[in-house]
């Protein structure tokens, strides 16, 4: 198996209402959170993984008619992080933090969203600050309350 790049994205997926999408992990039941994941190889542009990973864990197409690209909103903002232990040994040995890209998606309300149940249980859309409160990532859960700032229509 290969070593997960310690590189990554998360993608704040939300109405133009500022309700989030949520979903919760297969391997950590109550653990929610925004879409993440990691660079499939160092070269790969940080757009390419959004696309790929919102596709994977949520079943929404970036750049179909309902959710153009232009949808895909890079916040100009990363974290760095230490990886939690349960999840280091997907990494290469000494690899302890990873580095998180910020991105935000508007998509249509009612957008239905599709599981891979292999990655995650439930999902649920919540108004923002709700969600915020149910994210067990903290840099999850800034993001979200960032996320009135970074809206390109806040439905407030």
């Amino acid at each position: 198996m290969a070593h997960k790049i310690p590189e990554s994205v998360l993608v704040v997926i939300h109405t133009p209402a500022l309700d989030v999408l949520l979903i919760e992990r297969a391997d950590k039941p109550g653990y929610w959170q925004s879409v993440t994941g990691s660079k499939d190889t160092s070269g790969e542009p940080l757009e390419r993984t959004c696309v790929r990973e919102v596709e994977e864990e949520t079943g929404i197409a970036i750049g179909s008619a309902d959710v153009p690209q232009a949808a895909l909103r890079d916040w100009g903002l990363s974290n760095v992080y230490e990886i939690y232990p349960v999840w280091r040994h997907r990494y290469a040995p000494g690899v302890t933090h990873n580095t998180e890209h910020v991105f935000g998606l508007t998509v249509p309300a009612g957008t239905p969203v599709r599981l891979s149940p292999r990655e995650h249980l439930r999902h649920a859309w919540l108004p923002w600050r709700e969600a915020a409160d149910r994210c067990f990532s903290p840099s999850n859960a800034e993001a979200v309350l960032m996320l009135p700032r970074f809206a390109p229509t806040a439905g407030r």
